[in-house]
């Protein structure tokens, strides 16, 4: 069974870097054809995919967040971690990450509530 856990800072200022962890148990992150995605959901809003990494090298990322967003990964930890650079209270949301692509998703951390606030 796979298990994904979300871990990292609960408050951020604006202009800061919003950095995340995503611990994967059960399942390799460099395996091919598998994808880990991130996803938030601000708010009162829906679920917004922000980017994801394939077999632990390719990245892709949601154009409206792209020269933002950052997502990479520490194989020796079986880990991948995003990056949100120039946040403001508008990037305030519950992160969550998953396994799969594509809105098609098959395991999913708890999620973790971030504040972007000064």
């Amino acid at each position: 069974q796979v298990q994904l856990q979300e871990s990292g800072p609960g408050l951020v200022k604006p202009s800061q870097v919003l950095s995340l962890t995503c611990t994967v148990f059960g399942a390799s992150i460099t395996m091919n054809s598998i994808c880990w995605t991130w996803i938030r959901q601000p708010p009162g809003k829906g679920l917004e995919w922000m980017g994801f990494i394939c077999a632990g090298v390719n990245t892709y990322y949601s154009p409206s967040l792209k020269s933002r967003t950052s997502i990479s990964r520490d194989a020796s930890k079986n880990q991948f971690t995003l990056q949100l650079s120039s946040v403001t209270p508008e990037d305030t949301a519950v992160y969550y990450c998953a396994r799969g692509a594509q809105f098609s998703y098959d395991s999913w951390g708890q999620g973790t509530q971030v504040t972007v606030s000064s």
